[in-house]
């Protein structure tokens, strides 16, 4: 029998654990950043391994560059996630309907893919309700605040970061991809580096409070202005992961995504991919 190990990571001040072989572990470089010492207190357990693969039937499949995840339920109610990579299967996700406790069956290749879904799904869906979310963005901070860039696949958010980066003095990237926004005890957001950043490798364990979010789309010229009310709601929602028809799940999102409208300035750039965009986006949301 294959000997198994526990670790324990701290992501967004979630703590969550694995279990898993030294083979699983060897994938999980991203993680250890954000190791932490073993406690009873953790948001969801995750298990790697196993031997039969689920029986479910489908509820809802999303597709983005070739990566697919097939969202389904189990005859005695258990959700089942499985990932694929160009029409290959890299694993099967199940776990308890309250996203608390989970076992991923791997399917023998791209199994760092699996590992990485299935640990963003479990923090998204176990972390839902208690004001938090993770998020579809790039996220740089300059001058003690996050600042997050979002919009859909191909807009153009890692580009723009990398022009903060290039054109504005003491900005660092916090997270390529991924980041995770929670609510402090006293209701204002932080955004917060993950194991996650897509295909930048920018895993920090680190954290500001959150000064603005930009919506980015694509022009022959450059523009920005501020969005209030529903449409700064609106622009905040496609790009958070989460299980909406389940409605414990939706109901956190919802009352988190309402507070970040709420509370955090959203701009809506139009842009070019040049110096000018970055400094306008850095006049206007900083002033």
């Amino acid at each position: 029998m294959k000997s198994m190990k526990t670790a324990y990571y701290q992501v967004g001040g979630h703590v969550f654990s694995v279990s898993g072989g030294e083979d699983s572990f060897a994938l999980m470089g991203n993680y250890e950043p954000f190791r932490c010492d073993a406690t009873d207190a953790v948001a969801f357990t995750l298990t790697i391994g196993g031997s039969e693969v689920p029986l479910y039937s489908e509820e809802l499949r999303q597709e983005e560059e070739g990566q697919e995840i097939i969202c389904g339920k189990t005859a005695d109610g258990k959700a089942v996630f499985e990932f694929r990579w160009w029409n290959e299967t890299a694993g099967w996700l199940v776990c308890l309907d309250n996203y608390r406790e989970g076992r991923l069956l791997t399917a023998g290749r791209y199994t760092k893919m699996a590992i990485d879904n299935a640990l963003m799904v479990l923090y998204a869906l176990a972390t839902a309700a208690d004001g938090t979310v993770l998020f579809h963005a790039a996220v740089v901070s300059h001058e003690g605040k996050g600042y997050m860039f979002l919009g859909p696949s191909g807009t153009g958010k890692s580009t723009h970061a990398r022009l903060w980066l290039k054109y504005i003095a003491d900005t660092a990237l916090v997270n390529d991809d991924n980041p995770v926004v929670r609510l402090a005890d006293d209701g204002l957001p932080v955004v917060y580096g993950s194991p996650w950043s897509g295909k930048t490798p920018c895993y920090r364990n680190v954290s500001y409070p959150l000064g603005g979010i930009v919506l980015l789309s694509q022009a022959p010229y450059n523009k920005i202005q501020r969005l209030g009310g529903i449409r700064a709601y609106a622009s905040l929602v496609a790009s958070i992961s989460g299980k909406r028809w389940d409605s414990r799940v939706a109901d956190g999102l919802h009352q988190t995504e309402n507070a970040l409208a709420s509370t955090v300035p959203v701009w809506h750039l139009e842009c070019l991919p040049d110096e000018e965009a970055a400094k306008l986006c850095q006049l206007r949301i900083e002033s």
